[in-house]
């Protein structure tokens, strides 16, 4: 498959890295050289400097005879023309744009838009991806990281193991004799600093960040015996009243269950807008390290701080000062990678890299074939891929036990028509089952090709 990527930072640069692993032929366009030449440096990728919009850049990018187009540059309006571009000159089959302005998303879905007007296949929202990710954190309060697979019916948990945990020092086969029923498995570890796939006698200690892969209904009993609280959130406190915030705030509001929700904004016209966007939310103006102001929002007696302003240091210091004053658990938005080490020696339990979202989402989509979703674990640590299993698959029709996985592989869960089942070391992987896997990323490859999905994108 023909891509071109346009917008080489670290959006588009991961995309890139994604399909160029997958020997697909791509293209990276941005108007910084220096972007560009990193791109080619790192990766099996060729680049072009230029502005992605001009007809002349993307005909030598290869528009002519691309099958497909994403457009994730900083500017809104350079991926929409890049887009129309695309489509009118050059009929690419298919092209995704990513946009942040809430007034364009507004227009898109609404009854007024017209495709044929607006050539766009997919639209992709950072903020809403995030607003999604920041729901499904409040979810699973306990959690560090969650993310759906299999419709909805699976999870996966990122969870840290406190000193208190009912199975500390305890063999990951011990946990499937004692509980025999329950629908999860250990399917990665972080120690140390270093992720990897555990063996069945490999045991859990304190810090320890574990990822879990569990059947949905059994998230609550799951939580329990880590060690950790289910207790739904009824009180939050909401630091940034921008896109993000908003898009949070109106979520809990159309909750069927009731969550009383309070936004902190500084800047007074977003305040004014949060004010009037939101019904039963109330809104207060001023700085979300103010400790008055705080206290004002109720922080002591809130369930959950989620702090999503455009300002990494000012997220993270506002979580920090919300625990210090009784909130128990805090979910911060981090735009800068290199920070994410900071959160466990401040205190901060769940972060969200709207980078990382993004990234899934347009995965996604891109390969709504056999494979129907990608979660990118940590800094390009790890990945869990949802993929059906195809009849010429090395897998199909074979036990797992028998399954030449890597060493960083662990099959998380497995969906049999419609019913998610525990996968075991005597089950027998079928032509047209549903894969949940978890693969370190230098083990990706060698699973697309057990899966044989990387031609197969739409």
């Amino acid at each position: 498959m023909k891509v071109i990527i346009c917008g080489a930072g670290q959006v588009g640069w991961q995309i890139a890295r994604h399909l160029s692993g997958e020997k697909n032929d791509v293209t990276v366009v941005d108007s910084n050289p220096d972007l560009v030449r990193r791109a080619t440096d790192t990766l099996d990728v060729q680049g072009i400097a230029g502005f992605a919009s001009y007809p002349d850049v993307l005909d030598r990018a290869g528009a002519r005879d691309a099958d497909m187009i994403i457009a994730a540059t900083f500017s809104d309006e350079v991926n929409m023309v890049t887009c129309q571009v695309a489509h009118s000159i050059f009929s690419v089959p298919r092209k995704i744009a990513r946009l942040r302005s809430r007034s364009y998303l507004d227009a898109i879905y609404s009854d007024l838009y017209r495709r044929d007007h607006l050539p766009i296949d997919v639209v992709i929202s950072p903020e809403l991806e995030v607003a999604e990710a920041a729901l499904q954190r409040l979810s699973a309060p306990s959690a560090f990281d969650v993310e759906q697979f299999l419709g909805g019916q699976a999870q996966l948990l990122g969870i840290q193991i406190d000193e208190d945990c009912p199975v500390i020092n305890t063999p990951l086969r011990q946990l499937t004799d004692l509980f025999s029923t329950l629908r999860a498995i250990v399917v990665g570890i972080r120690r140390d600093g270093r992720l990897f796939a555990p063996e069945p006698g490999d045991q859990i200690f304190p810090k320890d960040d574990c990822y879990i892969c569990v059947h949905a209904e059994d998230v609550p009993r799951t939580m329990e015996i880590f060690g950790k609280s289910n207790r739904q959130q009824e009180r939050v406190v909401l630091v940034g009243g921008g896109n993000v915030g908003l898009t949070v705030a109106r979520a809990l509001e159309q909750k069927g269950r009731r969550v009383r929700a309070k936004v902190i904004e500084k800047n007074r016209a977003v305040a004014e807008r949060a004010a009037d966007g939101l019904e039963r939310t109330i809104v207060l103006h001023g700085d979300g390290l103010d400790s008055a102001l705080l206290a004002e929002a109720g922080i002591s007696r809130a369930d959950a701080v989620l702090c999503v302003t455009d300002d990494d240091k000012t997220n993270m210091l506002t979580a920090v000062r919300a625990k210090n004053l009784g909130c128990p658990m805090s979910i911060v938005l981090i735009n800068d990678p290199t920070l994410t080490s900071l959160m466990a020696p401040l205190g901060v339990d769940a972060y969200i890299n709207p980078r990382a979202t993004t990234v899934s989402s347009i995965l996604r989509h891109i390969r709504h074939g056999r494979v129907r979703g990608v979660y990118s674990i940590g800094d390009a640590e790890a990945e869990v891929i949802e993929a059906e299993v195809l009849s010429t698959s090395p897998m199909s029709g074979r036990p797992i036990r028998d399954i030449d996985f890597p060493e960083g592989v662990l099959v998380g869960a497995v969906m049999k028509g419609d019913k998610v089942m525990k996968p075991t070391a005597d089950m027998i992987v079928d032509e047209g089952d549903t894969v949940v896997i978890f693969a370190l990323t230098p083990d990706v490859p060698e699973v697309e090709r057990l899966l044989q999905v990387s031609i197969d994108y739409f």
